[in-house]
């Protein structure tokens, strides 16, 4: 809902009279069989989908909350994530942030079919720059909560992407220039551009 997110909205004066709706919408856990479901939970995992339509929040393109993950138990780096674009376009902006030092802003224009994976110790916000919906699954750990405070502290990620272009975000100080990166077939862990990663656990 948007009365979730109105800390991390850019425009302000539109949205003191847009009201309450949602924005984007999350299926989590799921599985196409009971054998599937056996399998993704032995292996500690969850498949998640989130079908986001296209919408401009005033002048800022509709986007996700934003999250960090927590360190994995025992290990000196946090969860990964992995991506798929079903349908639509995506824009992930990942951020990895040192204390009060933003260290590197990468973004990743992801179309159909592409995966993308968010790194260890990575924050990262979802944003669908076109006038299609937006369909993108998810493989995850299973047993971990997402972090939402530190971006929502900051009013929003380094940068929104408005209709204009990206735009600094001045409540985290000095932020480097946004660099861009092209999605990449993983082919070493079953990762490839049109093939469906839902199938790495068959």
């Amino acid at each position: 809902m948007l009365d979730d997110m109105k800390d991390v909205i850019y425009d302000k004066r539109w949205l003191k009279n847009a009201g309450n709706f949602d924005l984007y919408y999350m299926y989590r856990d799921l599985s196409l069989s009971k054998r599937d479901k056996e399998i993704i939970k032995k292996n500690g995992l969850r498949y998640d989908i989130t079908v986001m339509p296209p919408r401009v929040l005033g002048v800022e393109y509709v986007k996700t909350a934003g999250h960090y993950h927590p360190p994995v138990p025992e290990a000196k780096m946090s969860y990964v994530e992995v991506y798929e674009v079903l349908n639509g376009e995506a824009h992930y902006l990942l951020q990895k942030c040192q204390n009060d030092d933003v260290m590197d802003v990468v973004l990743i224009k992801a179309g159909r079919g592409d995966k993308v994976i968010i790194p260890p110790d990575y924050g990262h916000v979802t944003i669908n720059p076109s006038n299609k919906e937006l369909r993108m699954c998810n493989w995850v750990a299973r047993d971990f909560s997402s972090i939402y405070e530190p971006i929502k502290e900051k009013s929003g990620a380094t940068y929104f992407e408005l209709v204009t272009g990206f735009l600094k975000n001045e409540n985290y100080g000095n932020v480097p220039e946004l660099r861009s990166l092209e999605p990449t077939n993983f082919s070493e862990v079953g990762l490839r551009k049109n093939k469906e990663m839902y199938g790495l656990i068959r």
